[in-house]
């Protein structure tokens, strides 16, 4: 069966592509038939990022037919949706990623995209969304995979709003690369038929310098970041992301951040990290924090490969540095953000059309300001694409975005795109620590202030990796029958569970009717533990990678408890999440190496 379907899809897709025949060839000799069932019997699903997959043959893979598929489904769903979708066109980007092994690049990548049927403009991954906005585009598409390994690569699609696109829209499109499959015409390989269209233009310049001038409105005191002495060091972990992150340093009156040079440039195989994941922290950051000892820089910056990410350490005042966690540096930027608005508007009634926004897995500390400060805040599932959507609901009635962000080091300053954006919130870190430099202040003293006034949030975030989808869905068939049938745990390390709420069937012990308050996602797996003692625990699959990650975090009132029995209570609870819901060993699954 594995051998007539791949005789019977893959005439077109091997005659044009023959590193991709030589890859299936190689597993029909071999005898690799659940490999080959792997690649040819299943497709791509839009998760929390998109199209993510590793690049290859198959039609669960990234290769040139399944970006053709992609394009020509997107491309029929919008046509049938913009009455004027002809005039306004797509916005497509890119960042550096390839495998030769495949004849796979994100450079001829988008080129295959533009040989469909789209009247196009071209760009770098970086001001996708904003580009999408600006220009008045229909969509966006943005070949990247971000952070995940280089194997691998992503097709993230844009709505016109400029956020990546939701329910309905995903299932859709989905319909319509499924509609049809088969290449329209020999001219979708065509590469030259793109450097020959009328119709394709290269905005970059344009939307760059739109996009810095924009930027200077979440500039608060450049005259003292003139004066600043810190010094900065940035790498773009081999990706796009340098020479816009020094432009912004210079639009906030700072010199240049140093580069890592090993880094500065785009490398497709991320040569000098074992993984383009600053989210990684210190183990991947070494290069950074070996250049900052050597210039006397007291912080580092590092952006993901398409540089929407953004990870910060301090030189910590004795020896050593501070590597800020996402919930820890979300709360310093919460902070600084509302801090700014504030002096802005003195006027309290003013709070009640100001949000911010986080992810559901994400720390409580919004939260707590929210309660204390007056302003607005939300949770949203996790994945960017809801708070982009959601900002533009809110949008719509009057209100604003002051701030938003997702624990895995994604953030938002200000408004100007509904996204996670590392080259802004860079900018605006090192304007922070400027002012708090003035004041004799560090990151992480000013951190501790913040967990005084409003409470002390400690979290726990990492994962394990499984890359067995059964073995995924029997770990959670498993809880969700944890004491007989339909019955979920009742404690974990010992501690009383007292509500429950699983976002894939739609179940909320806390609520009067059972039912989630946020929407079902049946696609993915999520489950969250409020326990007795106050910690908030959920396991939840990632949407990106083959990955089950876990989340705790102790939320303490204000002046309550010191932080060093908050950190040993929730290591206690967060050890038994993992071994006795996920049971590692028993699973076979991979603990995170640090």
């Amino acid at each position: 069966m594995v051998c007539s379907l791949y005789c019977w899809t893959c005439s077109w897709w091997i005659l044009q592509n023959p590193q991709t025949r030589a890859q299936v060839d190689s597993l029909v000799a071999a005898g690799r038939h659940d490999e080959l069932r792997s690649r040819l019997c299943s497709r791509m699903s839009f998760g929390t990022a998109g199209l993510r997959a590793p690049m290859g043959a198959g039609f669960n893979r990234i290769n040139d037919l399944t970006v053709i598929q992609s394009t020509q489904g997107l491309c029929s769903y919008l046509f049938r949706y913009f009455t004027d979708f002809s005039s306004r066109g797509v916005v497509i980007g890119f960042d550096t990623r390839g495998q030769e092994e495949s004849g796979s690049s994100n450079m001829s990548f988008p080129v295959t995209a533009h040989c469909v049927d789209f009247s196009s403009v071209d760009l770098l991954v970086l001001f996708q969304p904003y580009a999408v906005k600006k220009l008045g585009a229909a969509a966006g598409v943005m070949i990247t995979a971000s952070h995940n390994p280089k194997e691998d690569n992503g097709y993230k699609v844009y709505w016109c709003n400029g956020a990546q696109i939701a329910s309905p829209h995903d299932k859709e499109i989905l319909r319509c690369i499924e509609e049809q499959l088969e290449p329209w015409s020999a001219s979708c390989w065509d590469e030259e038929l793109v450097q020959r269209c009328s119709l394709r233009t290269d905005p970059l310049s344009h939307i760059n310098s739109c996009y810095m001038d924009e930027l200077t409105s979440l500039c608060f005191h450049r005259e003292l970041n003139r004066r600043c002495p810190l010094k900065f060091v940035h790498s773009s972990f081999h990706g796009v992301g340098h020479v816009f992150v020094q432009q912004a340093f210079q639009n906030f009156g700072f010199p240049p951040p140093i580069p890592v040079p090993e880094q500065k440039d785009p490398d497709p195989n991320f040569s000098t990290v074992r993984c383009p994941n600053p989210e990684e922290g210190e183990s991947v950051l070494e290069l950074s924090l070996l250049l900052a000892q050597r210039e006397d820089a007291g912080i580092v910056m590092a952006t993901d490969p398409d540089a929407d990410r953004l990870a910060v350490a301090e030189k910590s005042e004795g020896c050593g540095w501070k590597v800020f966690s996402g919930n820890e540096l979300a709360a310093l930027l919460g902070w600084w953000m509302f801090f700014n608005w504030k002096e802005a508007h003195p006027d309290p009634a003013d709070t009640r059309s100001v949000y911010m926004l986080a992810t559901t897995v994400s720390s409580k500390i919004l939260q707590a300001f929210a309660r204390i400060e007056g302003f607005n805040f939300e949770e949203t599932l996790p994945g960017f694409k809801w708070i982009g959507n959601r900002m533009h609901e809110l949008a719509k009635t009057g209100n604003s975005v002051i701030f938003a962000f997702e624990e895995s080091i994604g953030f938002l300053c200000g408004s100007m795109v509904p996204e996670k954006d590392g080259v802004s919130s860079a900018a605006v870190v090192a304007e922070m620590a400027a002012y708090l430099h003035s004041k004799n202040l560090s990151l992480n003293q000013q951190l501790h202030n913040i967990y005084q006034t409003y409470g002390f949030h400690i979290s726990k975030t990492s994962y394990v990796v499984c890359k067995d989808p059964p073995t995924i869905q029997r770990i959670f068939t498993r809880i969700r029958n944890f004491d007989g049938e339909g019955s979920y745990p009742k404690t974990c390390g010992g501690i009383r569970i007292v509500h429950v709420r699983d976002v894939t069937t739609g179940y909320d012990s806390s609520q009067p009717d059972l039912r989630s308050v946020l929407p079902v996602s049946r696609s993915s797996q999520m489950i969250t533990f409020t326990l007795q003692n106050g910690v908030v625990a959920t396991l939840r699959t990632s949407g990106t990678e083959p990955k089950i990650k876990y989340y705790t975090e102790f939320c303490a009132a204000p002046g309550e408890s010191e932080a060093s029995s908050l950190e040993a209570e929730l290591q206690k609870v967060t050890f038994a999440l993992v071994d006795e819901f996920l049971e590692p060993e028993r699973n076979n699954l991979i603990r995170r190496s640090v």
